[in-house]
């Protein structure tokens, strides 16, 4: 599929076209339409009236009851990556470790202030979260012992570098519903460029370790890589073929917007050549699957997903909604980006979530109200922006989301057209794996 040239966009539609024709979003409520190629612009417009009520009516969302909690439970980092925004899990403060206590009081806060008809989620987060690996341990079988006697469904997420991975980690992960995101930039040469370990030595050597573990013992429910990519990365397929070839269920991809080293951070223009690897990636994907070979590009995978399920939303993830960050010593934050940030504060697992603040927050974010999203096609299925990354950086990505979502619409339709079975097996939710994806 070649990239082509949209014909018309506007706030409320976006016309495009495929191989197999010509087609509109329709932006509210996430609505796609075949049109006859000869229908004009304005002929093809006019059809689509915005209809009443709107699925999204610009009043903010009123704080729902939170689903996912996300623990910090080890602020403090066995790796030195250069890009990292998180200060090796600090956040710009000193070293520490969540207690057990502290830990059990937060799936409290989850199971008390949750709706008793939803699924939770239980994220494990750092710094590197196996530093401290008993509070893991002993939180995930105090939280499925709480489930079970209050009814509750509950699963689990953890992220980690995987150079510490233990034979008891995965037991730990095989025993229990979880899934487990690993940091990985490449090859050996790739990822130790930039991912070191404290002392110098290699994390790739590490991790390769630990994955044979999982090879040897099972793997989790779920086993995801995220590639973290700066302007010095280079051409994305040779590392996506790498990576899927270690064993993953999904590979994704997500640019440096907020690091200590700015050489290491994207600019406007660097999102350019970012795009065009991307849409290499993309075009490889959309090859396999029609093939009906596996190729689990998560980058992919997620857009087609919120497509196919027709995903609008005003907000551009569940931080502060249904979803919320605990520190070491247990105050509550918007999410794992935002810890020890007074400006996302709240509330604490101890005292319960502050209202007041969620309230505010969500008033504020509302992509509606933003200039320049509100003017934008794509804005319900970004929902404006990381709030961490637009607060250090502002939207310096947008061209780059249109022009991903773009392409996203497009390998949709045709890839409906080649094999719509695709589509239906993969209608719970294609790629979705993390506890900060949670629908606001």
């Amino acid at each position: 599929m070649k990239l082509q040239t949209t014909i018309n966009t506007n706030s409320e539609y976006h016309r495009f076209p495929t191989s197999e024709g010509s087609h509109i979003f329709v932006v509210d409520g996430s609505r796609i339409y075949d049109l006859p190629v000869e229908m004009t612009d304005t002929e093809a417009l006019g059809l689509f009236s915005p209809i009443l009520p709107r699925y999204i009516d610009y009043q903010p969302l009123t704080p729902p009851a939170i689903a996912s909690i996300s623990l910090n439970v080890a602020q403090a980092c066995n790796m030195s990556c250069g890009y990292c925004y998180a200060d090796t899990g600090k956040f710009g403060g000193k070293a520490r470790m969540m207690s057990l206590e502290v830990a059990k009081a937060s799936v409290d806060r989850l199971i008390a202030e949750s709706d008793p008809n939803v699924g939770l989620v239980i994220g494990y987060m750092g710094g590197e979260p196996l530093l401290n690996r008993a509070v893991v341990r002993e939180t995930t079988y105090y939280a499925t012992e709480v489930a079970k006697r209050t009814g509750r469904r509950i699963r689990f997420s953890i992220t980690t570098n995987a150079t510490m991975l233990q034979l008891e980690d995965v037991q730990l992960f095989n025993e229990f519903p979880f899934t487990v995101a690993i940091s990985i930039d490449g090859d050996k040469q790739q990822n130790d460029a930039i991912r070191r370990m404290n002392d110098g030595s290699s994390s790739y050597d590490r991790l390769i370790a630990g994955l044979d573990l999982f090879k040897r013992y099972g793997k989790p429910q779920h086993l995801a890589a995220r590639v973290t990519v700066t302007p010095k990365t280079g051409e994305l397929l040779p590392i996506l073929n790498h990576i899927l070839s270690l064993g993953f269920d999904e590979v994704g991809f997500a640019a440096v917007l907020v690091s200590p080293d700015p050489s290491l951070t994207f600019s406007p223009s660097d999102f350019d050549v970012f795009l065009q690897n991307m849409l290499v990636c993309g075009e490889k994907a959309l090859r396999e699957i029609a093939a009906g070979r596996s190729y689990a590009f998560g980058n992919l995978e997620t857009a087609f997903s919120e497509i196919h399920r027709g995903s609008h939303r005003p907000y551009p993830c569940g931080a502060g909604a249904a979803y919320l960050s605990a520190n070491a010593e247990g105050k509550l934050f918007a999410c794992h980006r935002l810890i020890d940030d007074p400006e996302f504060a709240m509330g604490s697992v101890q005292a319960g979530t502050n209202i007041e603040a969620r309230t505010a927050h969500l008033a504020a974010a509302h992509v509606d109200l933003m200039e320049p999203c509100n003017g934008c096609w794509a804005r319900y299925l970004c929902g404006g922006g990381c709030y961490h990354e637009v607060k250090k950086r502002g939207r310096v990505g947008c061209d780059y989301i249109r022009g991903w979502l773009d392409f996203c619409l497009r390998a949709y339709i045709e890839l409906s057209s080649q094999r719509p079975e695709y589509f239906v097996m993969s209608n719970q939710g294609v790629g979705i794996s993390s506890a900060t994806t949670l629908a606001v």
